[in-house]
């Protein structure tokens, strides 16, 4: 399909039209969308008619299910897949809803019945492989990809999935980056091979490449939220708080819900008019204090209890950061405490593995030897008690601290690692820790 086509298709016409729908027809909803974002509205305003109408055949709500996974829904997706026509492709788009909604062991399985069902071979596999590698089995997901030849080891796909898990074991940083480029060179808008790119370049600090990358990563769909939020970031650090906005609104439309965002975003607005937005500050309040809520308030049965302290995980915070592959991995941890724990999550708008990708540093222990109980008890307090300006504030949530305490085990350099922190809102944080006779470790 040409530029021009894409740039004329109507795609929510194509997406209601009463004809049949399968691989081809979801690489063209993706790439008219990639051209023109205004096309997702059009998908939006499809899959709601679709879901006005009560009469759906199977076959539509196939279409309707994998339509509602492009848009993110991966739940509804879920659901009304089930409902569909059992096709290869109703199965494939079940087992891709499964694990993006991190139920990697439920997703390999269905793979694998898609696979039977006559979806494409190579991809499941392909799939099934990313699925390993994200519940920790890197090993595994390498076996199966050395056991996948022919054409589709020249996708753009595989050579993604491949480049992702050889960084994942680590220490083969040359050849993930040549994987990775060579899979930009097969689609230049794959969008996991791009954000990969630009996050190694990141990591190295050749920070116009990872920009360049990360606004082509962007540009792709669907976009990983990982992309949206590293360029807004990066936005913000240029003072481009327009732009930043616009990348967190990006994940809005498919994830309102998400807390991280919803911060970032009235964060960017008010740096931005600089002007101090009360809600950001209740938000992130309310978020912290969730965070740093101790899991032993909650009606937890013994065994999770035990499995919970073993795994030295105390608090909210820690669940979110902790991935059910972990959870699963210590010993006497079942599936009966998994869905309890996801349950309590649930009910607190939070879910396992959330905020992975922001786990803490073991930080050395305070001495409180010499410490009054009137100054112990200052540790336990949440941060938002030191009323620090959006700017801190923002940093606290990214280095994920919820409590004083945390706060005074990291040192003053440690602090000026984190994006848009400088000297200033250091000065501020050692400032609000003197009138309580703290001081951070180091100082």
């Amino acid at each position: 399909m040409s530029d021009i086509e894409l740039d004329v298709l109507d795609l929510k016409e194509m997406v209601l039209a009463n004809n049949s729908f399968g691989p081809s027809d979801v690489a063209a909803i993706r790439s008219a969308i990639t051209e023109n974002y205004g096309h997702f509205a059009e998908l939006r305003d499809a899959v709601n008619e679709m879901e006005a109408d009560e009469a759906l055949s199977p076959a539509t709500k196939t279409k309707m299910g994998v339509c509602l996974f492009l848009l993110g829904k991966f739940k509804a997706a879920l659901e009304i897949l089930g409902n569909a026509d059992g096709s290869a492709m109703a199965l494939f788009y079940q087992a891709r809803a499964q694990f993006e909604l991190s139920r990697y062991e439920e997703a390999i399985p269905v793979y694998l019945q898609a696979q039977t069902s006559g979806y494409n071979a190579d991809e499941c596999n392909i799939r099934i492989a990313e699925a390993h590698r994200y519940a920790g089995r890197t090993e595994k997901s390498l076996e199966i990809l050395d056991n996948i030849f022919g054409p589709a080891e020249q996708t753009s796909e595989y050579m993604y999935q491949r480049a992702a898990t050889v960084s994942a074991v680590g220490g083969r940083l040359e050849e993930a980056l040549a994987l990775y480029q060579r899979a930009v060179n097969a689609d230049e808008n794959h969008a996991g091979a791009l954000f990969g790119l630009a996050l190694e370049n990141d990591r190295l600090g050749n920070d116009v490449e990872a920009l360049k990358l990360y606004e082509r990563a962007a540009k792709a769909f669907p976009t990983g939220i990982g992309a949206l939020i590293n360029l807004g970031l990066i936005y913000e650090d240029n003072n481009q708080f327009d732009r930043a906005q616009a990348c967190y609104r990006r994940i809005l439309e498919s994830y309102p819900d998400h807390p991280q965002t919803n911060l970032y975003l009235k964060d960017a607005a008010a740096t931005g008019n600089l002007l101090y937005d009360e809600e950001a500050q209740r938000r992130n309040d309310r978020l912290a204090q969730t965070l740093n809520l101790p899991v032993a308030n909650f009606e937890l049965s013994v065994r999770s209890r035990n499995c919970l302290q073993k795994m030295g995980i105390d608090t909210i915070g820690d669940l979110t950061r902790t991935s059910e592959a972990e959870l699963l991995s210590s010993k006497n941890f079942g599936e009966t405490s998994l869905v309890e724990i996801r349950e309590m999550l649930t009910s607190k708008g939070l879910s396992l593995g959330q905020f992975a990708h922001e786990k803490k540093s073991n930080d050395p222990p305070i001495d409180t030897s010499h410490m009054s109980p009137d100054e112990q008890a200052l540790l336990e307090r949440p941060i938002s008690d030191l009323n620090l300006s959006v700017r801190a504030r923002k940093c606290m949530a990214r280095l994920q601290l919820n409590s004083i305490g945390e706060l005074v085990r990291k040192t003053g350099d440690e602090m000026l690692e984190c994006k848009n922190f400088g000297v200033t809102s250091l000065n501020e944080v050692r400032e609000k820790l003197t009138d309580l006779g703290l001081k951070l470790r180091g100082d």
